[in-house]
């Protein structure tokens, strides 16, 4: 059985039309930053468009914004070049921090006793939704 032909690039030139369901994924995993602090970071930009985000993540002084930054842009650029939308007209529908696997080490303290450091990682999850006008028709 001989494998399929593809659509040439020229045939998918038109911008597909967006519906609610349309959902851009990006993942960040074992990113070495506490997931709590991560979160706080991640409040700010939960329901803000693309650009807002960006500009907010710009200007917070907290080293996971960072790499929150790094997440967003992968995911905008993931609706430009995989799914051929402008990211402009995307907002963050979801986006949270699950736990990573945690790094045990231990801190030598007085009279040979052994402190333990938790060096905690985190799973940055980003999704982009369309915007939804205030009628309720995206």
């Amino acid at each position: 059985m001989s494998p399929q032909p593809r659509k040439p690039k020229a045939a998918a030139a038109a911008a597909p039309e967006m519906d609610a369901r349309t959902e851009v994924r990006a993942q960040a995993k074992y990113v070495r930053s506490a997931p709590r602090k991560a979160r706080l970071v991640v409040d700010h930009i939960r329901g803000k468009s693309v650009e807002e985000a960006r500009a907010i993540l710009t200007h917070t002084p907290r080293a996971a914004a960072a790499d929150v930054l790094k997440l967003l842009n992968s995911a905008a650029a993931n609706a430009e070049n995989n799914h051929e939308l402008d990211p402009d007209d995307l907002v963050i529908s979801k986006v949270y921090v699950d736990e990573g696997p945690t790094l045990k080490r231990y801190q030598p303290r007085a009279q040979g006793r052994a402190f333990r450091i938790r060096k905690r990682s985190s799973h940055l999850t980003i999704v982009l939704g369309p915007r939804v006008a205030r009628g309720g028709k995206a």
